[in-house]
């Protein structure tokens, strides 16, 4: 694929209710997108506070001495931990733009789903919970594992059926 700019690579958000799924699905997207040659990457925004780093190990006790970001490289990968002083809910934009656009083809998102970004909604009506797409204009698709009677020209995606998920990813955002 072609070097882009961080702010025109593919960004697609996978938006649903806690419990419905979109990791489960991501993990089972993730394989069939890089057998068709993508380079994807993902962003998970968390509500919850975590380490990834943990005391004793000396990134973590360099962090908790007063440096930040601390950048922990080997040959087989990298992580960055940076602490945010001012906590406010991160920008995905912001996140975005961290990403190498000479390494990545396509950025999948779970989370950030109040940010006007094309996402696929992902519906279990056994859950209760009410549809997003009549309040998301930013949803492209839902993928359900019932058939929907929608009012509207979104596709309906199986989602029980990844590989056609898959499908309709690539047909979309990397079809030139």
């Amino acid at each position: 694929m072609m070097t882009r700019h961080a702010s025109t690579l593919p960004v697609l958000g996978f938006a649903a209710a806690s419990g419905t799924g979109k990791t489960t699905l991501l993990t089972q997207l993730l394989p069939l997108l890089n057998q068709a040659g993508l380079r994807v990457g993902l962003i998970k925004h968390s509500h919850h506070d975590f380490e990834i780093d943990h005391a004793g190990k000396d990134s973590f006790r360099l962090r908790k001495a007063g440096a930040t970001p601390v950048v922990l490289v080997s040959k087989y990968r990298r992580a960055m931990i940076e602490e945010f002083y001012h906590q406010t809910e991160p920008k995905l934009a912001a996140q975005v733009a961290l990403f190498s656009t000479e390494q990545v083809d396509l950025i999948l998102v779970e989370g950030f789903r109040h940010e006007a970004f094309d996402k696929i909604e992902l519906h279990r009506p056994c859950l209760g919970q009410a549809p997003l797409y009549p309040h998301d204009k930013q949803i492209i698709a839902i993928a359900s594992d019932e058939v929907l009677n929608v009012p509207t020209a979104l596709p309906l995606l199986n989602l029980n059926q990844p590989a056609d998920i898959a499908k309709f990813i690539l047909q979309r955002y990397l079809t030139s």
